[in-house]
């Protein structure tokens, strides 16, 4: 089937809708809720990392004064772009113009959703959100750590929370995050005072509430979303209920370019038929991350394999 496109098929959505998106993509991504975006320029960025931390030294009057040797490394971060099309019927073209923008900025809010699940599902598990499985080329992502608490019954969910900080502690990593599952979560705000060692019917941590909006948990910043399970997107659950770590500086990412959002009106921009003879137009969000992963920083809270 033969292809037609051309720049004058393509529109822009309004700079003012698109921009909002870019800037949404914080309200649903626990990893941006948690890490500071950066500055990044497009392809790969260099990081300089220290390999031993200098120290300082206090000198008396008229005391010489010493030197110290350190070294360095560098790691890079890489870009992953992601896109989502929509088709829709022609019909939409016709609406009038307030409704059609109404239209726009419903899309914009689905994509701001996709766009923001897609960066933790990246970042964290490797997967692609559209098909659900793993992109075994990708080696750099959260979930790569090796320390792991797997979660075993009779066991309160606080302690293997305080169990998987304790991996980090114990390695002199900082711990500045919680991203936790809703199921986790739950958990959490179900499990009761102690007294004697038996339950009390009083909540363990009250303000907990039922667990639906946790930000904090023992002093530790929170973000809860159904990303840190990689779920309903991942082909198979990954299992992942809750990730401790470094996200102030455990992980460095950026958006590296915004790219217009285009309303396609011609050609068959995705595989699925041509857009004029099937009466319709397509809608496509682009955006370049970049991000690189230090990831013994991080600890997973796991269920146990069935």
């Amino acid at each position: 089937m033969a292809v037609f496109g051309t720049n004058d098929a393509k529109v822009l959505m309004p700079r003012n809708i698109a921009d909002g998106m870019v800037k949404g993509t914080k309200t649903t991504s626990t990893v941006a809720r948690l890490s500071p975006r950066e500055p990044q320029r497009f392809g790969t960025t260099d990081y300089i990392t220290f390999n031993d931390i200098p120290k300082m030294e206090f000198v008396e009057e008229g005391a010489d004064k010493a030197s110290q040797g350190t070294s360095f490394g560098s790691v890079t971060a890489k870009p992953h772009k992601g896109q989502v099309t929509l088709r829709f019927n022609e019909e939409v073209q016709w609406l009038d113009e307030d409704y059609q923008l109404g239209v726009l900025r419903e899309v914009a809010d689905a994509g701001e959703v996709a766009l923001s699940r897609g960066l933790d599902l990246g970042l964290v598990h490797r997967i692609n959100p559209l098909s659900g499985t793993v992109i075994n080329g990708w080696d750099n992502y959260v979930t790569a750590t090796t320390k792991r608490v797997i979660r075993q019954a009779g066991v309160d969910a606080d302690a293997e929370v305080r169990a998987a900080v304790g991996l980090l502690v114990n390695d002199s990593k900082a711990v500045n995050g919680f991203a936790i599952d809703p199921k986790l979560s739950w958990d959490l705000a179900g499990l009761q005072a102690l007294s004697g060692g038996q339950p009390t019917g009083t909540p363990r941590y009250p303000g907990l509430g039922f667990g639906t909006n946790i930000t904090d948990f023992l002093g530790i910043p929170a973000a809860q979303g159904d990303t840190v399970s990689g779920l309903p997107e991942a082909a198979a659950d990954t299992r992942v209920r809750g990730i401790v770590g470094d996200f102030q500086n455990g992980i460095r990412w950026g958006v590296q370019r915004e790219l217009p959002v285009e309303i396609i009106r011609y050609g068959d921009p995705d595989g699925q038929g041509d857009l004029k003879r099937k009466n319709q137009i397509a809608l496509r969000l682009e955006i370049v991350y970049g991000w690189y992963v230090f990831a013994d920083r991080f600890a997973v809270i796991q269920e146990a394999a069935a």
